[in-house]
């Protein structure tokens, strides 16, 4: 094979590549603005809000400040 051959193929290879990205490219750009939104979650059960009672949410913030005392208290000990 030649290098004018071979330099023929290349050059009809790169006008088909050239020709698919312009197709790409234009049929892409109907969906590029669609693409730069936010993703739609996928579909099925929409998960329930989690809603404590005001008597809970006080027994998790009580138990939470015990545990930072006896954090705090434990760091004065190891000072």
């Amino acid at each position: 094979m030649t290098i004018e051959a071979i330099l023929a193929e290349i050059d009809a290879e790169i006008e088909r590549l050239t020709e698919a990205r312009k197709l790409l490219a234009t049929a892409g750009s109907t969906k590029s603005t669609s693409s730069k939104r936010s993703p739609k979650k996928p579909a099925g059960k929409a998960r329930k809000t989690r809603v404590l009672s005001a008597d809970a949410r006080k027994r998790i913030a009580d138990a939470q400040k015990r545990r930072w005392a006896a954090q705090k208290s434990k760091s004065k000990k190891d000072a």
